[in-house]
């Protein structure tokens, strides 16, 4: 239960501050929900006073009239009436930053459906773009493209929980431990974001926020199940005691996969903590736990994916059957003197063995109502075992995060002003091991191929200064600085003869970046109906050091002349809300990149090579609609527009001597021009039949290049999905309610493209480059298949 005092009657539309641009209803609806408890004392010093305008008047339809009416975008952060305390203003920053473009969304949006991952969930926001990854629920997220060019894992964007980071030093993040049952709000912000949130948010940042413990007020248990031998036991458990809460969420998690050698099994733990110590002091405590155990198959080629999308028949690969993936295994397990085994996915036991583990305390002291000071550090350790075609990553990743930042609001030369500095330092150490697999199955190791030890660690300072300049007015300033160091020392390990003679080849690089952010932004509100946004900012990412130390062919060697890319970018928008039942949100944007960091496929498997595009131009359009047209019935819409080009690039192809093509105008490999997910539906808010609903979902993925020259394509599709639910409150003294749903996904079972990494291009001895369907024969394979036609039923239980 969120409690509130010495803020008054305009306390929860503060809280929302700027609200999504989808589920304006539904996010006042579950603010209890979806945001951390927070308790204001009475203030030890004058507040600057709000500027008070008469409150526009709406008028609830029947199929709203038990929903709280949504409040106008610009009351909150950075609008008027803004009257939030300095530790609220704090808190907003991770969530709907004054000037940004975001969109919030809410539980209410993924409740009454089958949330098996991210992409469940996130491609309600426009800008948002997921590719399926290198496991059962690792999802690439890209942000405007931001990691479309990515071959796995997270990059170009920062990702928080609860305000606490989980994008490790190096940039890295995974979105394996997101069980989306867990959380009550995930906030999307768009655009470069380096100012606030520092190196790697070129794309911006999203922050999943779990549900307090006073909200949950006892016990959930769920249970999800379906196609492919699907199984999602969960269970929350929360409560409010005192001056304590807490909340505790647990999942497992396992299938069978519908490609071959794709089985899964997960377990997830998130627990968030906080107590009041004192009337100035609180103290929140965040641990997340999961672990991964999952069978992995080979990415097709696009010929395979057209022959065997689901790679069914791939146990061995002498029989095999037509479309299987395969892999040159050493029998010797160092080098090709005894031969080579090509073998399949399941033949060589494939997969991932992974761990990660997160612990963070957050110290927030309150100097009076005016001025909060807030600490916070977080150990996060990502351990893994990664046998994922010809060789395997092993490593240990601990890294360590400290933050303390002020947070002050008042007034400079009578103007209301939210003020925050900040200073930062994190770093990650560790040794990781590249080893050969051999052939036998169970992803037997053989010889050391690589051992790379690395060194990452970022420090710096942010400002940032929110202005009220007119009553209808708000002006941000911001920027950021920062220092990055690279570390690394590369041991490539070569066997010479039958007796595996060894000889070692080491490569080293020391790398220090520093760069500044800023940014400004201009909120305007017209009138109660009106908000416009304009903003200029910056952003910038740093390569990793594995990056340093991989060549084009997917040796281990010296690519240390990588530089940082840095981009700037212009957003313009609106958002519009005439009534309650009507919000529509548009922006357009252009940003300007230098040294973009593309990242391509090489011939190991597994393998990316990295490199700088020296400028590239992203420009788009997101669009977002949220209509309660009818009593009942509502529309969802959340529409990407992207053009993203090479402006500057020439890239070279060693084939005997080396051939350079200019890029210049060529479309970004990885980034599909026009992605749209549309939801029409309804629910019975009175009557016998109260609490049962449906809706039809349509997900639109326009088609995209594969490689740098736009010779192939990876085709689009669109899918329908559609669900049926039922909530309903229980009388008993122990249940409270019962939430069932039935949901069918890709109704009409269309084969289609779930992820495709980007390929090379190639050239023949003459010089000529290969054509579109050489390339789509040409291993490694890119492709993952997205799943057929597949049922998921679900039932939860909430207790007293």
């Amino acid at each position: 239960m969120l409690r509130i005092r010495a803020i008054g009657s305009a306390g929860l539309p503060v809280l929302l501050g700027l609200v999504s641009p989808i589920g304006s209803d539904a996010l006042a609806q579950s603010a209890s929900e979806s945001i951390p408890a927070v308790t204001v004392e009475a203030p030890k010093m004058s507040r600057p006073k709000p500027v008070n305008r008469p409150a526009r008047l709406r008028s609830a339809s029947t199929a709203n009239a038990s929903r709280p009416v949504a409040p106008n975008p610009a009351d909150g952060a950075g609008g008027r009436n803004d009257t939030r305390s300095a530790g609220e203003a704090r808190a907003g920053l991770n969530q709907s930053p004054a000037g940004q473009t975001a969109t919030t969304i809410d539980r209410g949006q993924f409740d009454n459906r089958p949330s098996f991952s991210v992409s469940d969930v996130l491609r309600d926001s426009p800008g948002i773009s997921i590719k399926q990854g290198n496991g059962p629920r690792d999802f690439g997220i890209s942000i405007r493209g931001s990691n479309a060019r990515n071959g796995f894992g997270i990059r170009n964007l920062v990702i928080f929980e609860d305000g606490f980071p989980v994008t490790q030093p190096d940039g890295l993040s995974r979105s394996d431990l997101i069980d989306p049952h867990a959380y009550g709000a995930i906030d999307v912000v768009r655009g470069p974001s380096s100012a606030l949130y520092g190196n790697y948010a070129t794309g911006g940042a999203l922050n999943f926020r779990t549900r307090p413990g006073g909200t949950i007020d006892g016990v959930e248990y769920g249970v999800d199940g379906g196609s492919y031998g699907y199984l999602n036991n969960y269970l929350a458990a929360g409560k409010k005691v005192g001056n304590f809460e807490g909340s505790l969420f647990v999942s497992d998690t396992r299938g069978d996969g519908y490609i071959g050698n794709s089985w899964f099994n997960t377990q997830t733990l998130n627990f968030l903590g906080t107590l009041k110590a004192t009337p100035d002091d609180r103290f929140t405590v965040k641990i997340i736990n999961n672990d991964l155990s999952a069978r992995l198959p080979l990415r097709s080629t696009l010929s395979q994916y057209y022959q065997n999308p689901f790679q069914q028949g791939c146990a061995t690969g002498a029989s095999a059957a037509a479309g299987c993936g395969t892999v040159k295994l050493f029998n010797n397990g160092f080098n090709a003197t005894a031969g080579t085994d090509t073998e399949t996915a399941v033949q060589a036991g494939l997969g991932r063995n992974d761990r990660r583990t997160i612990v963070g305390g957050r110290w927030e002291h309150d100097f009076d109502n005016a001025t909060t000071w807030r600490n916070q550090f977080v150990f996060d350790d990502r351990n893994i075992s990664q046998p994922t075609g010809t060789t395997s990553a092993i490593g240990d990743f601990p890294s360590y995060n400290f933050m303390s930042d002020v947070t002050k609001r008042g007034e400079i030369l009578g103007l209301e002003s939210t003020a925050f500095f900040g200073a930062f330092y994190n770093t990650l150490t560790a040794s990781s091991d590249t080893r050969n697999v051999m052939p036998g199955g169970n992803a037997t190791l053989g010889r050391l191929s690589s051992n790379l030890y690395s060194e990452t660690t970022n420090y710096g300072v942010r400002a940032r200064e929110e202005l009220k300049l007119t009553s209808a007015m708000t002006a941000v300033a911001g920027i950021g600085w920062e220092t990055t160091l690279l570390k690394g020392i590369n041991t490539a390990y070569a066997y010479a003869g039958p007796t595996g003679v060894t000889t070692t080849t080491l490569t080293t690089g020391d790398r220090q970046f520093q760069n500044a952010a800023p940014e400004l932004a201009l909120l305007y509100n017209l009138n109660n109906e009106w908000l416009f946004r304009g903003r200029v900012a910056t952003g910038y990412g740093t390569p990793q050091v594995s990056n340093l130390f991989v060549l084009p062919t997917g040796l281990s060697g010296n690519n240390t002349q990588l530089q940082a890319q840095k981009n700037l970018g212009y957003d313009l928008g609106f958002d519009w809300t005439p009534n309650n039942t009507l919000k529509l949100s548009a922006t357009g944007f252009y940003e300007f990149f230098r040294n973009e960091i593309v990242n391509q496929a090489t011939p190991v498997a597994g393998v990316n090579y990295s490199f700088n595009a020296p400028r590239s131009e992203h420009r788009g359009i997101e669009l977002a609609a949220d209509w309660k047209f009818y009593p009942g019935w509502r529309l969802m819409v959340a529409y990407t527009y992207l053009d993203e080009v090479y402006t500057e690039y020439v890239e070279n192809i060693t084939k005997g001597t080396v051939f350079s093509f200019n890029r210049a105008g060529n479309k970004i490999p990885g980034i599909s021009p026009n992605e749209l997910t549309a939801r029409i539906g309804y629910d019975e808010f009175s009557g016998p039949l109260a609490g049962l609903g449906g809706f039809v979902e349509v997900q639109w993925k326009d088609s995209f290049y594969m490689d740098n020259a736009n010779l192939l394509k990876a085709p689009g599709y669109e899918l329908v999905n559609v669900n049926v639910h039922y909530k309903t409150d229980l009388v008993s003294d122990t249940f409270r309610s019962l939430n069932l749903f039935l949901e069918v996904k890709n109704v009409f079972d269309r084969t289609y493209i779930a992820s495709a990494n980007n390929i090379a291009n190639t050239v023949s001895v003459a010089g000529v480059p290969d054509v579109g369907s050489t390339l789509a024969s040409t291993a490694p394979g890119s492709i993952y298949a997205g799943s057929p036609r597949l049922f998921v039923a679900g039932m939860k239980v909430a207790f007293k």
